[in-house]
C-alpha cells in the first residue's frame, strides 16, 4: 500500500484525485493539506503544513505557487518524495525544486496525463525537421475562466520541449498587440484562451508555405491527470533522491 499526502487537497484536481484513489487498490489518501478544511474529506486534513504528522510514501502537490515554498521545507524536513504538478511557479521556484531533487525525489510536469506526454515525444521527432524547413511554429491554449495562470504550465513545456530541439534559439511570443512587424522565424508564440468549463485543450501549429500541420490535444476530464498523477506517485515510492519527470514513469 502506498501512503499518500494531498497537497491541496481541497481543490478540484486535489478533489478529483481523492475519488480516484478510492478506486485504486495499491494506494491510499492518509492526509490532505489546505488553506480550508471543509471537513467533508475521510481523511485528516491540515490547514497548517507543518502540523501534519500523518507517516507517508510520498506527496503528490495540486495547489499554487505560493504553497510550494512550505511544500519543499515540509519534503526535504520530512525525506519525502514529491509529485510536483502545480503550475505558474517563478523561476526561483523552479530551481528550488531543482534543489530540493539533489535530496528527496521530485517529479515535475506541467501535464499528468500520458497524451500529452506522447504529444511531448512526437514533437521531439518533428520540430527540427519542420524548423529547418522554414514552418512558423504557434501553440495555442484554452482552459476554463477560473485558471489563475497563463499561459498554461503544459503550452510552456510544449513550447520547451520543442525549443530544446532547436538548441534553445527560439524566444517566447506571448502578445503581439503592441508590435507593427513581421513575425521573426525564431520565435514561438503560445496564446491564451479562458472562458466557460474548458478542461484543457492544446493546439501546436506548423504553418508553412502553402500547408499546415497542426497536433492536438484535448482534454475532456480531470480524470486524467488524477490517473497519471497517482501513476507518478506509485512511480515515485522508494525512488533515490533526483528530479524525474512523466517520461520516466511510462517508460
Amino acid at each position: 500500500m502506498i501512503n499518500i499526502i494531498m497537497h491541496g487537497c481541497n481543490g478540484r484536481m486535489g478533489q478529483v484525485i481523492s475519488d480516484i484513489a478510492k478506486q485504486e487498490e495499491d494506494v491510499q489518501i492518509v492526509a490532505g493539506i489546505d488553506i480550508v478544511d471543509n471537513k467533508q474529506n475521510d481523511y485528516p486534513v491540515f490547514t497548517n503544513i507543518d502540523d501534519c504528522d500523518i507517516d507517508a510514501d510520498v506527496v503528490i502537490d495540486f495547489s499554487s505557487a505560493k504553497a510550494v515554498d512550505k511544500l519543499y521545507e515540509y519534503c526535504e524536513k520530512r525525506n519525502l518524495p514529491v509529485v510536483l504538478c502545480s503550475t505558474g511557479l517563478s523561476d526561483e521556484q523552479i530551481y528550488a525544486a531543482r534543489d530540493l531533487s539533489s535530496k528527496v525525489a521530485v517529479l515535475r510536469s506541467g501535464n499528468m496525463s500520458l497524451g500529452i506526454n506522447t504529444v511531448m515525444k512526437a514533437l521531439k521527432t518533428i520540430s527540427k525537421t519542420l524548423a529547418q524547413a522554414g514552418y512558423d511554429i504557434e501553440i495555442v491554449e484554452k482552459h476554463h475562466n477560473q485558471k489563475l495562470d497563463a499561459p498554461s504550465g503544459t503550452a510552456l513545456m510544449l513550447a520547451d520541449t520543442i525549443n530544446e530541439q532547436l538548441d534553445g534559439e527560439y524566444s517566447y511570443k506571448y502578445d503581439r498587440s503592441n508590435l507593427r512587424e513581421k513575425r521573426p522565424k525564431k520565435e514561438i508564440g503560445i496564446s491564451a484562451v479562458r472562458g466557460g468549463t474548458i478542461v484543457g485543450d492544446h493546439d501546436i501549429i506548423f504553418a508553412g508555405a502553402d500547408e499546415v500541420i497542426e497536433i492536438k490535444h484535448r482534454a475532456y476530464s480531470r480524470n486524467i491527470f488524477a490517473k497519471g498523477a497517482i501513476e507518478a506517485a506509485k512511480f515515485l515510492k522508494d525512488k533515490p533522491a533526483g528530479l524525474y519527470d512523466m517520461s520516466d514513469v511510462l517508460g
